[in-house]
């Protein structure tokens, strides 16, 4: 059933689709979109108009996203993808030649969970800002099936992942620190 699912991505494809789905995909790789953003977050001195608080509660968010971000990585990447060993779509069904050739094991999805951990962050601490980020992490994770590199339930898995990791991180930082 997912490998249907999966196939019936492959006949939306064309050049154009394949283009910006490769930059979409790109924005995911190491989650360097997300620790670009969270850099950006902690280092910007004000913003027009920024109350300390405000500017407080920015780089805490930065900060939060880089904790997530790692502790998502060192769950999903390191020690569940190792465990379960899931083939990747293009292993399992060899008809399809995907563009793009991840090495390691498809579950959970590390692009999708890094980028719903960021998300989820994000939207914790500014909900407006993290509704973008939702949209952004959402296509991310679009794109990964649509190169036949994960299932759905890896899609799922690290959407679930993520968000668990994001909030776990946000009550964590709200109860022990402010």
């Amino acid at each position: 059933m997912e490998l249907d699912f999966l196939h019936l991505l492959q006949n939306i494809h064309n050049e154009v689709l394949d283009h910006a789905m490769m930059f979409i995909t790109s924005l995911g790789n190491g989650g360097l979109l997300w620790i670009f953003i969270s850099i950006m977050l902690i280092s910007i001195p004000t913003i027009k108009r920024e109350t300390m608080e405000e500017k407080r509660k920015r780089k805490i968010c930065g900060i939060m996203v880089l904790v997530s971000l790692a502790i998502t990585a060192i769950l999903g990447n390191l020690i569940i993808k190792n465990i379960i060993q899931r083939p990747r779509p293009f292993q399992v069904n060899t008809s399809v030649i995907p563009l793009i050739y991840p090495r390691e094991y498809s579950f959970p999805s590390g692009h999708t969970s890094s980028s719903f951990a960021a998300a989820t962050t994000l939207f914790l601490y500014s909900p407006k800002g993290g509704s973008f980020a939702f949209f952004i992490a959402g296509l991310i994770a679009f794109s990964r099936m649509y190169f036949f590199v994960h299932f759905p339930t890896d899609i799922v898995g690290g959407m679930v992942l993520g968000i668990f990791c994001a909030v776990l991180v946000y009550y964590g930082q709200k109860r022990y620190f402010g």
